[in-house]
């Protein structure tokens, strides 16, 4: 498994862990919700991600977005 795939992956579970706490929680983790959206966009713009560069130290290889 690549490191972009794990990547993704994260990004998915923290979107419906997120979601899920928003309906059983409070309405207020929505702006989870919105943090991780805007930052799968400046990822896509810049090539950085915070969650590639933890998820790095577990010696993925990297896939063709996080070279």
């Amino acid at each position: 498994m690549t490191l972009d795939r794990v990547v993704l992956a994260f990004a998915g579970v923290m979107i419906l862990l997120s979601l899920g706490l928003t309906l059983w929680v409070s309405p207020l983790w929505m702006w989870f919700t919105a943090f991780i959206g805007l930052n799968l966009i400046q990822s896509a713009f810049t090539g950085f991600c915070p969650a590639a560069l933890v998820l790095r130290l577990f010696c993925l290889r990297p896939g063709c977005a996080f070279k």
